[in-house]
């Protein structure tokens, strides 16, 4: 579990830090649309899904985050760099009760990682890149994962 669990959510925890880089503080208390989270609470949210996609699995509470964005994702980062494959011992005979907006849900490890958990987070990672995007940052899709590449000006519009 820990392999289906660490890497992945580092990752997201290293494009949201690399994300907040590009970020202006005006932009951190915009929108997308009216309704939704800040920026800045995306970016928070992000920080406390990584922490939920992990601690459950390991029968630990979930530790607290500071708030502001980020002091949140180094807090996450560091709690979760501190796991070690030794604490996800029997992490796969888990069931995790937990709340999914105002749904009451209880699943099994995997499905909670893989169908909440890892979604969820990567879901609120997408919105604070379409806000960073809607603000005029100049960002792509290795931005947010990281992977891509494309070459300097690129755009699909072309």
């Amino acid at each position: 579990m820990f392999a289906l669990a660490v890497p992945p959510v580092l990752q997201a925890l290293t494009q949201a830090e690399h994300l907040l880089g590009k970020a202006t503080d005006d932009m951190l208390s915009t929108r997308l649309a009216a309704g939704m989270f800040t920026c800045e609470q995306h970016f928070e949210v992000v920080a406390s899904v990584a922490m939920r996609a992990t601690y459950p699995l390991i029968g630990r509470q979930v530790p607290e985050l500071p708030r502001g964005a980020k002091a949140a994702l180094s807090a996450a980062r560091e709690a979760v760099e501190a796991l070690a494959h030794d604490d996800f011992d029997g992490a796969e005979a888990r069931v995790v009760s937990h709340r999914a907006g105002f749904a009451d849900l209880t699943q099994p490890a995997v499905e909670y990682l893989q169908c909440f958990a890892l979604p969820n987070m990567w879901f609120h990672l997408a919105m604070v890149y379409a806000v960073l995007r809607q603000a005029g940052v100049d960002i792509g899709k290795a931005d947010f994962d990281g992977l891509h590449a494309y070459p300097a000006g690129f755009r699909f519009d072309d």
